[in-house]
């Protein structure tokens, strides 16, 4: 049967709770796979597995009780191996980036933050900030809405002045937050989003993240922020020692 793995924690952490259940109808039980320093926190992974609402909190619940009593290395939703003795010659293979990674994201949690426009407050700021614009459509509507070509040219300029504050705001939002973490990683790019960015923040920092975060959003109405967490660092799992903890990943 091939093996599901939730994270990897160092060799020398606490023993999980022995009723502890995973992924699996019904929910099957979790086990450490221990490789020298290291070890893996893994079930069997079950047959047709698909990412339901009980299967996602199941894999969720396993790694906060691992990450109860120790750093723990989460793996995504789904990481399967072959079998134990594959997911054993991993850890063997790369004791020493998991070992570098235990260490620096020891005390440490995720928190995601996605920024959009609010289209209508973000169409009156532009408009507010750029004079030639305002005029623009000012002569539109003294001509009775301008001719085809005149709102043609308006709206190319419009939609190049919202992008232009679409970098200018990602570029902000970083700004303001990455001071107060350890490192950050630039999710993939989506349709409606201008910032989808994860940050490394130590746990005795993380109210203060939050409050930077709170303050973004009210001092920005044109802006919907949403803040995710705190996670598990799922984003920061991948660097390693040619990558130290405050480097941006791609």
């Amino acid at each position: 049967m091939s093996t599901y793995v939730y994270g990897i924690v160092a060799g020398s952490h606490p023993a999980l709770p022995d009723s502890l259940v995973g992924v699996g109808d019904p929910a099957l039980p979790v086990r450490v796979l221990k490789e020298g320093a290291l070890a893996a926190v893994v079930s069997d992974a079950p047959e047709g597995l698909r990412p339901k609402r009980r299967e996602l909190l199941a894999h969720q619940t396993v790694l906060a009780e691992a990450g109860a009593d120790g750093c723990v290395l989460p793996m995504r939703f789904g990481s399967v191996a072959p079998d134990d003795s594959s997911v054993t010659g991993v850890l063997a293979e790369r004791t020493e980036h998991y070992e570098e990674r235990l260490r620096a994201l020891d005390g440490k949690v995720e928190y995601n933050i996605k920024a959009s426009h609010v289209e209508e407050a973000v169409l009156h700021l532009v408009m507010a900030e750029n004079p030639e614009l305002r005029g623009l459509a000012e002569a539109n509507r003294q001509s009775g809405g301008g001719s085809y070509d005149q709102k043609i040219q308006l709206g190319e300029m419009v939609a190049a002045a919202v992008k232009a504050k679409e970098a200018e705001d990602a570029a902000d939002v970083r700004q303001n937050l990455e001071s107060l973490a350890a490192a950050t990683s630039v999710g993939p790019e989506s349709t409606g989003w201008l910032v989808n960015v994860s940050f490394l923040v130590d746990r005795d920092s993380a109210a203060r993240f939050l409050e930077a975060a709170e303050d973004l959003r009210k001092g920005r109405p044109h802006l919907e922020l949403r803040v995710n967490g705190p996670l598990p660092p799922y984003s920061f799992v991948e660097p390693g020692p040619a990558a130290p903890a405050g480097a941006t990943t791609e």
